[in-house]
């Protein structure tokens, strides 16, 4: 089974270029391509992607607007999306986060980089290009209402709690095994634990819930060495 693809950008070379790196990968396909964010919408419900990878800044419909709108749809349910732009303005990280994007990278990261992010995507994955993960997420928790923390984490071992403050921490699933002295597997088991255990969706939302919970402070991104 191979990964459906759509691709959301008012740049026509950009598009190309993307179809070009995606589609050199045996398991990707791009199924269609958008010009704007209401093409988007209507691509995506047509053809019923795995994956969205929309730009921000576009004509008629901005992909914010579209994000919503395609996460919010029950028939897409099925659906992520992947905001891929050249902007790494905080309000716009924000922005395509409450919006229900899965994930958000920069233009400039390598194809490598980009296929691995469209991959985890997929799978059911969240992620934040590592250059903005941790300023980011910890501003946006600060953000947040002050008010008594709303998530339990009762249920967590203290295992999976160490694993959780690693990835609010920014962390990678190897970084965490290094640094915990686990397996990665191990640490993949705990983290899809701790997803389950929290109805979390993906890392993202675990890296969120982390902050609100009060397990990791903004600022303090990485753990002593």
């Amino acid at each position: 089974m191979k990964i459906r693809v759509l691709l959301a950008d008012d740049q026509v070379l950009i598009r190309r270029g993307l179809r070009l790196v995606l589609e050199s990968e045996p398991d990707l396909i791009v199924v269609a391509e958008a010009g704007d964010g209401l093409e988007a919408i209507a691509a995506a419900e047509q053809h019923r992607p795995d994956v969205v990878l929309m730009d921000i800044r576009m004509p008629h419909m901005d992909g914010i607007d579209a994000t919503r709108r395609i996460c919010a749809s029950p028939a897409l349910g099925s659906t992520s999306v992947l905001v891929l732009t050249t902007y790494d303005a905080d309000e716009y990280v924000f922005a395509a986060l409450r919006s229900g994007a899965c994930g958000f990278v920069l233009k400039h990261i390598s194809p490598e980089e980009l296929v691995a992010a469209v991959r985890t995507t997929a799978a059911g994955g969240g992620l934040i290009a590592p250059a903005l993960t941790r300023k980011l997420i910890a501003e946006f928790a600060q953000m947040q209402p002050s008010a008594p923390p709303a998530t339990s984490l009762q249920g967590l071992t203290p295992r999976e709690l160490e694993v959780l403050e690693a990835v609010g921490r920014g962390m990678t699933n190897s970084e965490i095994a290094d640094y915990l002295f686990l397996g990665e597997a191990t640490v993949k088991t705990h983290l899809s634990h701790i997803l389950a255990k929290l109805d979390l969706r993906d890392r993202v939302q675990a890296v969120i819930c982390a902050y609100e919970a009060g397990l990791v402070a903004p600022g303090s991104w990485r753990p002593e060495s």
